[in-house]
């Protein structure tokens, strides 16, 4: 704003001073009434600050992009190129948290767990309604939405205990689906890992379907074993037995509109036969 606004005062003050009536050595021009040059200044330094301020914003829009992976730990420490991304899947229910980690096998119930400055890339889905995933002290809100994934790439850089909430209304119960974010060292979340395994408990199909039924202030549950494919069940709303899932069905629906198609493409008549032969 200065950069307009300051000129602009200078050239007001200038010209009420340059052009007083007692400056009788002022240049007088009655019919002056264009300067191509005062134009291009006029406008042109208006247009490149909505240039340079378009830019700024578009960059840092995309920046802030939730899916696109992170590039740096922090403001002065960049990722390094073969760091490994640890995933993991998030499910909203009525009213509590589900977290599974895939790589590790384990599934906890309103406890998140992650190591210090390592990225974290989180898939996230909903079992009934929309909620969002929020934990201040990591990241912004992102949606969990039944059928559908969203996806947050983040980092956490102090170890600590952080509040994690669904920030947006769900029902009865929406006031105490919140759940505790623990960030914590490489080895202490090894350790976490080995003593959530040695605990016992399975989370499969049977299971996460009791688990899914509405309930609040669930207390923190850890399940040492988990079907691997559960994720994918829930994200495509197919857990129940005999259940389709969504992506199947799609996919078959896809595939019968293109046969539709083709069936309705007419065949070559002897009439169009007769005149391809003429003109080859």
């Amino acid at each position: 704003m200065l950069l307009i606004i300051v000129p602009v005062i200078a050239l007001t003050i200038f010209f009420a001073w340059r052009y007083r009536k007692s400056n009788t050595a002022a240049k007088y021009e009655p019919d002056w009434d264009h300067s191509t040059k005062l134009e291009l200044v006029i406008w042109g330094a208006p247009l490149l600050i909505i240039i340079a301020l378009g830019l700024l914003t578009w960059i840092s829009t995309h920046l802030l992009d939730p899916y696109r992976p992170l590039t740096r730990l922090d403001a002065k420490r960049p990722l390094a190129a073969d760091v490994k991304v640890l995933e993991v899947q998030v499910v909203a229910l009525d009213w509590k948290w589900l977290f599974i980690y895939p790589e590790q096998g384990i599934a906890t119930v309103n406890e998140l767990v992650t190591p210090v400055d390592v990225p974290v890339r989180y898939k996230i889905t909903a079992s009934t309604v929309m909620n969002s995933f929020y934990i201040p002290a990591l990241a912004g809100q992102i949606y969990a939405m039944p059928g559908m994934q969203t996806t947050l790439n983040a980092v956490i850089n102090k170890p600590g205990n952080y509040e994690g909430f669904s920030a947006n209304y769900s029902g009865a119960g929406f006031s105490h689906m919140r759940f505790q974010y623990h960030g914590v060292s490489q080895s202490d979340f090894d350790a976490w890992v080995k003593d959530t395994k040695a605990a016992g408990g399975s989370l499969d199909r049977a299971n996460y379907l009791t688990l899914e039924k509405p309930s609040e202030r669930d207390p923190v549950r850890r399940y040492g074993a988990i079907d691997p494919a559960l994720y994918d069940a829930i994200l495509n709303r197919c857990v129940g037995e005999g259940a389709v899932c969504m992506n199947k069905m799609m996919a078959a629906d896809a595939k019968r509109a293109k046969q539709q198609d083709n069936c309705e493409t007419p065949a070559p008549t002897l009439s169009m036969k007769n005149n391809d032969a003429r003109r080859n």
